[in-house]
């Protein structure tokens, strides 16, 4: 849970920096969480079914 609560404030900095990013930036680091979101949702769910 503290772990949710540090990666929220740091996206909080981070919405700020993001504006002044380039886009390129931008788009490189919204594809690295969305594929570290989809491997924790994969491993989660193979977690519940065992």
């Amino acid at each position: 849970m503290l772990f949710l609560v540090a990666a929220l404030l740091l996206l909080g900095v981070l919405l700020g920096a993001v504006a002044h990013a380039p886009l390129a930036f931008t788009a490189v680091a919204a594809a690295v969480i969305a594929l570290w979101l989809g491997i924790f949702a994969a491993r989660e769910r193979h977690a519940r079914r065992n």
